[in-house]
């Protein structure tokens, strides 16, 4: 849709604008930019599957506060909802439990790709959140911040959905 839209504005700035003489280059080039720039920027962002160098939003208390992701544990493609990550803590508290530059495992519980349910609806989120888990899957803070979907209940991921005030 974008390429044809794009496609369609040079056209339409050939023809119009073609006749005209080089003396006045910048005269119509600037509403023309414009008119396609608008349209590009309206052109939603495509949500993609949780992967290598993904920055994620620590949402718990055990002192870390973003993550970029080294490995998704489970599919080629990426991590989804639920699904566990390798993850290297980028920016922490200074009194935190875990530290800048550390290792640690995670689980997705919001991510901006869409997830379908058993009933036909769909879950999204606007954002990629994590909670921290040591190896075993125990959760390394003792609070979980915003909303948790109920799809970790069958991920086995239920001690996180205890700790989290809000279950989408």
């Amino acid at each position: 849709m974008a390429a044809t839209f794009a496609s369609r504005c040079s056209r339409v700035g050939r023809s119009l604008f073609g006749g005209l003489s080089n003396s006045s280059p910048g005269l119509f080039t600037k509403s023309h930019e414009m008119t396609c720039g608008n349209y590009f920027s309206q052109v939603k962002q495509q949500r993609t599957f949780i992967q290598m160098r993904t920055v994620l939003k620590v949402v718990d208390n055990s002192g870390a506060k973003q993550v970029m992701c080294i490995q998704a544990l489970k599919g080629k493609k990426g991590a989804r909802l639920g699904d566990t990550i390798v993850a290297s803590v980028k920016e922490a508290h200074p009194n935190g439990k875990v530290k800048k530059g550390k290792v640690v495992y995670a689980v997705v519980v919001r991510a901006a790709m869409q997830k379908g349910r058993c009933d036909g609806s769909q879950v999204r989120f606007d954002d990629n959140a994590v909670v921290l888990v040591d190896k075993q899957g125990q959760p390394i803070g003792t609070r979980v911040f915003g909303s948790v979907p109920h799809e970790l209940r069958k991920k086995k991921h239920v001690k996180i959905l205890t700790l989290a005030g809000h279950i989408a």
